[in-house]
């Protein structure tokens, strides 16, 4: 009887300890991370550069699972996550988890003809401002906190 209770506890310990977090895309290689407020505060010259950021996921496409947004460390602050299509697909379940992402700053031009980002949005729901400009990640590897 002691033999299977041992058996038991043990079972419950591994089930309890590998829950963890869920890698997404390619290994994150950087060890710094950077903070969005510092990437949307000066967007020029972080363009083009590979960044680690960190923060609370508060928004996920529900249709293709090709995008999120993170939630700044500043209030009102969050920056788009794109990843290609198919490459990563983040679950819709994955929104109010704490999220890792590296990627590279991207610098996002959109006009009102575009079918990317915001300004498709506003084309559709009939407010167009001719063009935008806003800056997110091409995401390459996420880890999702469980």
């Amino acid at each position: 009887m002691k033999y299977f209770m041992m058996i038991i506890i043990v079972v419950l310990i591994s089930a309890v300890s590998t829950t963890e977090a869920k890698k997404l895309g390619k290994e994150i290689t950087l060890k710094k991370t950077t903070k969005i407020s510092q990437i949307l505060d000066k967007p020029e010259s972080y363009v083009g550069k590979k960044v680690l950021v960190e923060g609370t996921i508060v928004g996920v496409c529900k249709k293709r699972g090709c995008w999120i947004e993170v939630a700044g460390d500043k209030e009102f602050q969050k920056i788009k996550v794109k990843v290609d299509d198919g490459v990563i697909v983040f679950p819709v379940s994955a929104k109010g988890k704490k999220v890792m992402v590296e990627g590279e700053v991207e610098k996002i031009v959109a006009d009102s003809h575009s079918h990317d980002g915001k300004a498709h949005d506003e084309k559709k729901s009939g407010c167009s401002h001719g063009s935008e400009t806003y800056y997110r990640l091409k995401g390459l590897g996420a880890v999702i906190a469980d």
